[in-house]
């Protein structure tokens, strides 16, 4: 298992039976594959689809059928696609459940950067301010580090995505909990030890007595 897998993993058990849920482009897509058996997930793309699953098998592809990131999905039956300003409609208006963002960094109060780096071109911040605001939950899948640079820093470098703080935080490390009084400290990923995750990371944690080991969703 990879990185990216292992956090993957780990966010599909945050998923609920019913949820309308949003995926953002990159890692969080990944989610996608793992939603438990028998559970039913709408899953929300915000270029306006409800009702898609993870990537087709070769030979299956439909050009007309991607994410918001351009990446190729399948629709599942009951499926509805809509026109950008009704799916915006549903994010602003507080309609989806959860939102998976990736993240460039995140701060000491859980506020997130993921939609520039100063002095390279971004095409634009995308649907992250809405889902930010308008989720219910809003969970950040991200790799831990950055070229060896912790990416959860005591204060952002980069622009801010909201004002609002995000409600968890997943790496390949550990799963970690902004709160009022910080961020606390909730899992560890399996044989990764608590002093490997307060060393690759820049920000003060909250670290509990017994940390426990981070469960996988399973195939």
């Amino acid at each position: 298992m990879d990185a990216k897998e292992i956090i993957a993993r780990r966010v599909a058990l945050e998923l609920r039976d019913g949820m309308l849920v949003n995926l953002g482009i990159g890692l969080p897509t990944l989610v996608a594959r793992f939603i438990p058996q028998g559970m039913s997930v709408a899953m929300q793309s915000e270029n306006g689809l409800i009702g898609f699953s993870a990537p087709p098998p070769d030979g299956m592809e439909n050009r007309d059928l991607i994410d918001a990131g351009g990446g190729l999905i399948m629709s599942l039956p009951g499926a509805a696609s809509f026109d950008s300003a009704t799916s915006f409609a549903l994010i602003r208006g507080g309609h989806v459940d959860m939102a998976v963002l990736g993240a460039l960094q995140i701060d000491a109060a859980g506020r997130l950067a993921s939609w520039m780096i100063p002095g390279k071109f971004t095409p634009g911040m995308g649907g992250a301010m809405d889902l930010v605001v308008g989720a219910k939950r809003v969970i950040v899948a991200m790799q831990h580090a950055a070229k060896s640079e912790p990416k959860i820093v005591e204060s952002l470098g980069l622009p801010p995505t909201s004002a609002r703080r995000v409600s968890l935080i997943v790496t390949e490390l550990a799963v970690i909990e902004p709160t009022n009084e910080g961020l606390a400290l909730r899992e560890r990923a399996p044989g990764v030890s608590v002093a490997d995750i307060v060393a690759s990371t820049s920000a003060r944690l909250i670290v509990p007595e017994v940390t426990p080991e981070m469960p996988l969703c399973r195939d």
